[in-house]
């Protein structure tokens, strides 16, 4: 494959936001391919997929951890044609939320992981200075139980976001450590530097088929 090639299938001709749902019973139809992205509040999940998307401020970004509380879909095409949604989820571990809240975050985000018929991957984010918390052991048990509907088994990516705050010294130590810990092939993201940027989009065309 060419490098000119090559840059097409991560190169972004359109993303616009589709749809939001704060209820299970508000997902919009399931009718295209989609990739979910889940972690931690304030893992920098919104960089992350604004670095994808090739735009600022498509996937909104707060300074407040657990700002997000919907489900939201953004719809991309590539620049060799392809289509894909890329779905945020809502942040979790954020303790000063209610417990109701939490409760309904997680039967939300839940429903969703295991009951999408056209959810083809999730990509766990790690903050890789904090590396794999319980909550994040739990999201990874939960993508590993079999889904309520018929589907092609999910791909589960995990990505270690935020690598240009580690010296360069430091990075594969941290990266394996995380490695280790998730049991599952890691992948280092900079949403300042797109470090990574180009290596994820070719996981989720893979994982998505197209």
């Amino acid at each position: 494959m060419s490098r000119d090639a090559g840059a097409t299938l991560t190169t972004i001709k359109s993303a616009e936001f589709v749809a939001a749902a704060g209820e299970l019973g508000q997902l919009p139809p399931p009718l295209a391919v989609e990739v979910a992205f889940a972690g931690r509040s304030n893992v920098g999940k919104s960089s992350l997929m604004n670095c994808l998307l090739s735009r600022k401020n498509l996937v909104r970004v707060s300074g407040t951890p657990g700002c997000t509380r919907t489900i939201s879909f953004f719809a991309a095409e590539l620049g060799d044609g392809a289509r894909l949604t890329l779905v945020d989820l809502p942040g979790y571990g954020f303790a000063r939320r209610s417990k109701g809240e939490r409760s309904a975050w997680a039967e939300l985000i839940e429903g969703y992981l295991l009951g999408r018929v056209t959810l083809r991957a999730v990509v766990a984010i790690i903050d890789v200075r904090r590396g794999l918390e319980p909550d994040d052991r739990d999201l990874l048990e939960l993508l590993a139980t079999p889904s309520r509907v018929s589907r092609p088994p999910l791909t589960t990516l995990v990505v270690a976001t935020k690598l240009d705050k580690l010296p360069l010294s430091k990075q594969k130590l941290e990266l394996e450590r995380v490695k280790k810990a998730a049991g599952l092939p890691v992948l280092g993201f900079s949403a300042e530097t797109g470090h990574g940027r180009d290596e994820l989009w070719k996981r989720l065309r893979v994982a998505a088929g197209i």
